[in-house]
């Protein structure tokens, strides 16, 4: 059965977007960027909330139009998410553009069987609340949180207040560009 990776940036005191909103905080260097492009070859389905989704269908489609666009993680990852199949979780959002289906309606049904489904692991990006719905329903496999160098003083949690105690094993750390920190762990039990 394919995993689900949940690969979300948070910040040292655990948020994962500033107070109004903003994510022009993440360190993105060589090292972390190549790690992340290395990622995308373990999968081939994108997966977002409603929020993430937003953002990324914002900017994504277009971000490497320009021919002179110097960001090089721009110029690799906007193909692959322009050709990766995507699914949006929400129970507002009807339709989306750019090769992605909405579910939500019966989130533990839906994405069971998409795990079920031939075909190489999930990418989860970002998301508190998709996140925390999938660790409620024991459907989230991999939790890849990257630190970054930076107090955000509030906005969205890295976690939502489960119901349950979650046990987590730590199956990998390093650093990246001498600033952020991968914490990899796997659920227990």
């Amino acid at each position: 059965m394919r995993k689900i990776i949940y690969w979300v940036h948070a910040s040292i005191d655990g948020y994962i977007a500033g107070p109004n909103g903003e994510f022009d905080w993440p360190a993105l260097g060589p090292e972390l960027i190549g790690y992340s492009e290395a990622m995308n070859e373990q999968v081939d389905t994108l997966v977002y909330g409603r929020v993430v989704w937003d953002m990324m269908a914002a900017y994504w489609p277009t971000a490497d139009a320009e021919p002179a666009t110097t960001d090089e993680h721009a110029r690799a990852f906007a193909p692959f998410w322009r050709q990766t199949p995507k699914v949006v979780v929400s129970r507002t959002l009807e339709k989306a553009d750019w090769d992605a289906r909405v579910i939500g309606q019966n989130l533990a049904d839906e994405i069971a069987e998409l795990k079920r489904r031939p075909g190489k692991d999930i990418l989860l990006t970002g998301g508190a609340e998709v996140a925390a719905s999938l660790t409620e329903l024991g459907l989230l496999d991999d939790y890849r949180i990257v630190v970054h160098p930076v107090v955000l003083g509030g906005g969205p949690r890295l976690f939502l207040e489960p119901k349950d105690r979650i046990d987590l094993r730590l199956t990998d750390s390093r650093t990246f560009d001498s600033q952020t920190v991968l914490l990899r762990y796997e659920r227990q039990g």
